[in-house]
């Protein structure tokens, strides 16, 4: 049997964006499987995702951002960032099956964007091959309803440190 806890977390960094009228971008993974999740759900999540080696947090947070949505600088505004990073575990049936097998969870740093664009704007496809299927805007506080189980704690703690600056 692996030990788990002996692999290393990912450093991953994820957005929080929030239109005009304080709701939050949501998109739904095309790759969402019962099988990865462990079980069936409609399940909906932020941007967010892994940092390069020697790439800077928010460099990091804008590519992110425009790979998932298309969303750039010049329709996203930065207005905060966690002050620490908020880590959780891969279910057991996950780890070894994402990512190669090199991570047993991810880091993450977060950060709180303003969308000032267009809902035309918003384009799934504009990085190949697109990670979300679907999108939608969202109340903040449905938030952790919508994510997988294993990371509701993270959205908890992203939506309690942002709600006052949503």
């Amino acid at each position: 049997m692996t030990d788990f806890s002996a692999l290393p977390y990912r450093p991953c960094v994820g957005v929080m964006l929030v239109n005009a009228h304080g709701r939050v971008f949501v998109g739904q993974r095309i790759d969402q499987r019962e099988s990865e999740v462990g079980q069936d759900g409609d399940f909906w999540q932020m941007p967010q995702g892994g940092i390069d080696p020697g790439e800077e947090l928010r460099a990091a947070a804008y590519r992110e951002l425009w790979e998932e949505t298309g969303v750039g600088h010049m329709h996203a505004t930065f207005l905060a960032q966690s002050k620490d990073e908020v880590l959780y575990d891969l279910p057991d049936h996950l780890i070894g099956k994402l990512w190669k097998g090199k991570y047993r969870g991810q880091r993450q740093y977060w950060l709180l964007m303003r969308f000032t664009g267009a809902d035309a704007d918003i384009n799934l496809a504009a990085h190949n091959p697109p990670e979300f299927c679907e999108w939608k805007w969202v109340d903040p506080e449905t938030l952790p309803d919508l994510i997988v189980p294993f990371k509701k704690r993270v959205y908890r703690a992203v939506l309690d440190e942002f709600r006052s600056l949503i």
